[in-house]
């Protein structure tokens, strides 16, 4: 076993792990309260509280259960309408029916994906100016392609293949293409190992939950993995390469563009390194794909090449690519005969002006097209000149059109199934097109720089150093485009059919090799995928894994809290078609998981499960856990009525996080583009991210207090508020404002000491605001995008509104 300096041997485990073994269904276990083990997983869960003479706490209240699966599912509380609808629905299914609605919204895709873009490691492209060096531009149509499958249950086997290698399984459909931004996002301009590096740690870490970038080295420590089979699934996707196709209606790659990967070379050599250092391949060996013995018992999956339909490697021919290709070309050629028509109008314009001045002693006003009333002869000189260089100008765009339409009908017959027979005439007929271009263009800008020469001479002062040097250098470019005008003509005398393609040309086949790997890696053969799956969505539903080592599942991380719920949830994920869905629905509509997240005084006599679980590793309560912080920025702008509700698009600038309304989801995210306000509430990292961390720092009540977002959402909801209840000067109406209030930011009620200090509160802020020379100005931050009531009750209203955004249960799931 090669080791790093300093590195000491360790005793390596057989592949005997529980990681490696595939899973197998157990059954369901019978406990002593059969009737709230109903559901599986209540049934594993009880197995263990009966193990250990453990009772779980009551359910929790109807509210807080109904707006803990609103956040869990879509990432948004219920307004009070839906809790009060769900509160007066006694009916034995209410809960499950509420289950299927979130599960069916279009918002489910967006709070599940950006779950999974956490694991996926989702990063828009960074860079310096618009030099990008790390993943890609336009990366955001990954990010829709993983919504909108989530949002259409698209099984997780086929997201992994398509992800992987949905170029060789559909290589024509765009949909499934963009998938493969999953491994754009790890290019690297400055060094492909680096790139390559990231593919191979990040695609075992998350679909694998295996560390096989631990064997770069050497040898891994911990797992029965060699260090040249870190090499061997390197040379999956070691022909890979990036690009960016063009899409419908947007012919500037710059302005938009499907990016996607490809096999660019086919025959690429994969070499181990001596220790991990890239300076020192082995080239003694050329290295071939295969998974770890370990988790595939010694079977590699077989690598059958993929045979591209042409528009796949050759995208120019696609039907929009030559339509638009053909139509700019069109719009071109229009508009330099437009230029052309304003060119000879103006010369009659200006020989009109001159027989207007010689007919008159004194000058005539100036036409449209005004010329110098001083030099009229000269001015119908510069006219002509115009319009000679205009005429030049419409007979090259004449021209480029005409080779263009050549050019088009060449591809199309080279390409044909089955071949055009007269594809070789053809090809002579764009390529002498391309000739005439060539020199019609040449002969526009001869009569350009010709132009440009004699102002220059006409300009030039004698003696005049800067004259001097202008003129020469019009001169030299004189000489080039008369040189290249000469190299045009001699060119038309050529008979070959060398035409210009409309676009690049790219490998005919793909290797088929990321197209086995994935189809492995989604096998039900693969011990691991399942089970990783699993425990991330079991993760983002209790706040904590069944296996707490999301990423390393191999002997360095740490054994399952549940095995047997583990391994029973995975082997039912991939019976139930690999559906999250289903998995979703049977999670959330356990016992386990409706249970009380903390223990009241009505509920003492549980036992002592405070102090022999402290930490709920067995779930006799749910989690609280602190809203992600896409979730808190959301929450904000829904419970005012403010989030915009649009789907997908171009990713949003991050500066604009405190006055666009779009979902958090959708803004510029990448390792110098994230929103600070995000960043204060532990937003994902773009380098990796398979678990959230979460913190509780001052900054966060800050950020809450002082953004201009939350400010002007306390301002809209109070007024909107107001409105429904009336002002204070209207009995009760203060009463009604704090209930409304309550209902709308933290989704209940408020106690009787609650609305007492509210009360309290609007009375001494009214009196305060009253008196604006006792109010100190705040001229630091942002200013907020609606001011502040003029009224001080109205505006005392504004302040309580604030006031509960920043209230702990605001920002908590219970």
């Amino acid at each position: 076993m090669l080791l790093a300096a300093g590195e000491a041997p360790t005793d390596r485990p057989s592949a005997k792990h529980w990681a490696f073994l595939p899973p197998k269904q157990p059954n369901v276990p019978s406990v002593r309260d059969s009737q709230w083990s109903a559901n599986p997983i209540d049934a594993f869960i009880a197995a263990e509280h009966d193990r250990r003479d453990m009772r779980p706490v009551g359910p929790a209240q109807k509210h807080v259960l109904l707006r803990r699966v609103y956040l869990d599912l879509i990432g948004l509380p219920p307004t009070p309408e839906e809790v009060r609808a769900f509160l007066s629905d006694t009916s034995t299914d209410a809960y499950e029916r509420v289950v299927d609605r979130l599960l069916a919204s279009p918002h489910y895709g967006e709070r599940w994906g950006r779950h999974w873009m956490d694991v996926w490691r989702y990063s828009d492209w960074a860079g310096y100016g618009q030099e990008i060096r790390q993943s890609q531009r336009h990366i955001w149509r990954w990010r829709d392609w993983i919504i909108e499958s989530l949002n259409s249950d698209k099984p997780y086997d086929r997201m992994i293949v398509e992800m992987l290698a949905g170029d060789e399984l559909a290589p024509n459909d765009p949909d499934t293409v963009r998938a493969t931004g999953f491994l754009a996002r790890s290019w690297f301009k400055f060094n492909r190992n680096v790139w390559l590096d990231n593919i191979v740690e990040h695609t075992s870490k998350a679909f694998l939950g295996v560390t096989l970038n631990c064997a770069r080295c050497h040898e891994h420590k911990y797992d029965p993995i060699a260090h040249e089979e870190y090499y061997r699934f390197r040379a999956f996707f070691e022909p890979h390469g990036v690009r960016t196709d063009r899409v419908p209606g947007q012919s500037d790659l710059m302005q938009d563009g499907l990016p996607r990967v490809f096999d660019a070379e086919p025959t690429a050599a994969t070499y181990l390194f001596e220790r991990g250092d890239e300076a020192q391949p082995d080239k003694k060996l050329s290295i071939a794909p295969t998974v770890p013995a370990v988790l595939a018992t010694g079977k590699s999956p077989p690598i059958e090449p993929v045979i591209l339909p042409v528009t796949a490697w050759y995208p120019a021919l696609r039907p929009h690519v030559q339509r638009e290709t053909i139509a700019a070309a069109e719009a071109e050629a229009i508009k330099a005969r437009m230029s052309l028509d304003d060119a000879n109008r103006a010369v009659t314009d200006a020989k009109l002006q001159l027989v207007k001045i010689r007919e008159t002693e004194a000058p005539a006003a100036a036409a449209p097209n005004a010329v110098d009333p001083t030099d009229p002869e000269a001015a119908v000189e510069r006219a002509k000149q115009a319009a000679g260089l205009a005429e030049l100008q419409a007979r090259a765009s004449d021209a480029r059109l005409a080779a263009v339409l050549a050019r088009v009908a060449a591809d199309n017959a080279r390409f044909a199934d089955p071949p055009d027979p007269r594809s070789g005439e053809a090809a002579a007929r764009a390529a002498a097109a391309e000739r005439r271009a060539a020199v019609c263009n040449a002969e526009e800008n001869v009569r350009r720089i010709q132009q440009s020469h004699a102002a220059a001479q006409q300009a030039a002062k004698p003696g005049d150093a800067k004259s001097t040097e202008a003129v020469a250098a019009a001169e030299k470019k004189l000489t080039e485009a008369r040189g290249q005008l000469k190299s045009a003509l001699d060119a038309l005398a050529k008979t070959d059919a060398n035409y210009t393609r409309l676009g690049d040309v790219y490998p005919l086949t793909s290797t088929g090799r990321r197209l086995a790997l994935a189809r492995w890696i989604a096998s039900p053969q693969n011990p691991l995928a399942a089970r990783v799956a699993v425990n991330h969505i079991w993760l983002r539903h209790f706040g904590r894994p069944l296996v707490p080592t999301v990423f390393e599942f191999g002997s360095a991380g740490q054994p399952p809290t549940h095995p047997e719920l583990l391994d029973w949830l995975a082997t039912q994920f991939m019976d139930c078609g690999w559906n999250m869905k289903t998995l979703h629905r049977l999670i959330v509509t356990s016992n386990t998981y409706r249970l009380a997240s903390s223990v009241d005084e009505r509920q003492t006599a549980i036992g002592n499960q405070p102090a022999v679980d402290p930490e709920n590793v067995y779930l006799w309560r749910q989690n609280w856990r602190r809203m992600e912080a896409e979730v808190v920025r959301d929450s904000v702008l829904n419970v005012a009525g403010r989030l915009d509700a649009a789907l997908g698009g171009p990713d949003v600038d991050h500066a604009l996080g405190m006055t666009s309304a779009r979902r958090s989801v959708y803004f510029r995210t990448a390792f110098e583009k994230q929103m600070t306000f995000l960043t204060q509430f532990d937003v994902a990292s773009v380098n990796e991210c398979y678990r959230r961390s979460e913190s509780v720092v001052p900054q966060q009540a800050l950020a809450l207090a002082n953004s201009a977002m939350s400010l002007t959402q306390s301002r809209w909801l109070a007024r909107d508020l107001g409105r429904a209840v009336g002002d204070g000067a209207q009995v009760g109406a203060d009463g009604a404002f704090i209930a409304a209030a309550f209902e709308h930011v933290l989704g209940r009620p408020p106690s009787d000491a609650e609305r007492s200090e509210c009360l309290r509160f609007l009375s001494v802020q009214t009196e305060l605001l009253r008196d604006p020379t006792r109010l100190t100005p705040v001229t630091t931050g942002s200013a907020a995008e609606l001011k502040p009531a003029s009224d001080p009750a109205q505006r005392a209203r504004e302040n309580l509104v604030h006031v509960l955004f920043n209230h702990n249960e605001f920002v908590t799931i219970r």
